[in-house]
């Protein structure tokens, strides 16, 4: 049994001297468009009381300065990724309204840079051929290292240069995804530090910790960066060095939540998680950086999307359960510190913090879901 699905493809590729050349314009032609764009917004609000809230109310300004002789640089972009880039920040306004993301910031040239190209469907077949061909304007051709053959016909092609000066091609399709078979399983999962996940089976998947790990490497990088002149030749290189620890942690991290996630969805069909309050861990001073280390957020995210995928079901129980304070014997509550990894009762079980949380996350889960079961019963 198969369901259309929305996929994420991102590959790696090598552009030559000429389209690096022309990549570059076209990151400092959309850096410029966005940063005009935040300082026009700014202004109107502040001098008129206005709220330019399009992308084409800036559009037009932007039209304006290309039939001027001093700005006649920006007609060497592509004029599609430069709109694009405008719709990208009416997204992230509305993000900051909606109270989902911070004010928009300016961008910077040492930053990563990301432009996106829109393919005409009408000629889609000359430019584009899943696992062989991505022709892009004014790029021509890309030498891509297809990792894997995608399937569907993209309409958007998004190209970033990471930090460390990796190009990357990234789009998204419309495929078929196999459900996974089922297994007939029900499991709870306890999110913690010293292991990401506890099941209520007993798997224990460790914490890799890649922040500590690399943290010699990444100390003895920066601390050459901050012993350069900044905008220096020798500051410009030691700041990719710095780049490419980070991306290293992060792709290790990334790895290992992928190859996680996917494991559990594969051998459960119904996953119970708690609802955690992820940005206000992170607030504390004492375990942010361990938190952040974990990736609670995204670990959640990739077990909801892939469920998704799968066919399998995730249940969300509210943070306030106390599930590490609850016997899973007897149900009795009692205060634990955190440096007590073993929850003892006086009922007489003596079992690991984590798996008794787990325990009580899957039970909790359960009793959701019947009790949703019931509503959508009475319902019908």
């Amino acid at each position: 049994m198969t369901m259309l699905i929305q996929k994420s493809y991102k590959f790696c590729f090598y552009p030559d001297a000429a389209q690096v050349e022309q990549l570059a314009r076209e990151f400092g032609c959309a850096r410029f468009v966005w940063n005009q764009g935040l300082i026009r917004r700014e202004y109107a609000y502040q001098q008129w009381g206005v709220s330019l809230s399009s992308a084409y109310d800036i559009s037009s300004q932007i039209t304006g300065l290309k039939k001027l002789e001093s700005h006649a640089w920006l007609k060497d972009a592509t004029a599609g990724a430069l709109q694009q880039k405008l719709i990208d920040q009416d997204k992230a306004f509305d993000n900051f309204f909606k109270g989902r993301a911070s004010f928009p910031k300016f961008k910077k040239k040492s930053h990563a840079q990301s432009i996106r190209y829109q393919l005409d469907q009408r000629c889609v077949l000359n430019n584009y051929r899943a696992g062989e061909l991505l022709k892009l304007p004014k790029l021509g051709e890309l030498k891509v290292k297809w990792s894997q053959v995608p399937g569907g016909i993209p309409k958007m092609v998004t190209v970033s240069k990471s930090a460390s000066g990796k190009y990357f091609v990234g789009f998204m399709c419309e495929v078929e995804q196999d459900l996974k078979p089922m297994t007939g399983k029900v499991v709870g999962i306890d999110v913690g530090i010293k292991s990401v996940v506890v099941s209520s089976d007993g798997f224990h998947s460790g914490a890799p910790k890649y922040t500590y790990y690399y943290q010699r490497r990444l100390r003895k990088a920066q601390r050459v960066l901050s012993r350069k002149k900044k905008g220096s030749n020798g500051w410009k290189k030691q700041r990719i060095v710095v780049a490419r620890v980070h991306e290293k942690i992060a792709n290790s991290r990334k790895d290992f939540l992928h190859k996680l996630t996917t494991k559990l969805v594969s051998e459960n069909d119904v996953i119970c998680v708690e609802d955690l309050n992820v940005s206000g861990m992170m607030r504390n001073r004492c375990l942010s950086k361990a938190v952040a280390d974990v990736g609670i957020f995204e670990l959640n995210r990739r077990i909801q999307y892939k469920s998704a995928w799968y066919g399998k079901e995730v249940i969300k129980i509210s943070r306030w359960e106390p599930s590490t304070k609850t016997c899973s014997s007897c149900g009795q509550i009692r205060i634990m510190k955190l440096s007590q990894r073993v929850y003892e009762c006086e009922c007489g079980l003596v079992i690991d913090r984590d798996l008794n949380a787990a325990l009580n996350i899957k039970r909790a889960g359960l009793v959701l879901s019947g009790a949703i079961y019931q509503l959508d019963k009475v319902a019908a």
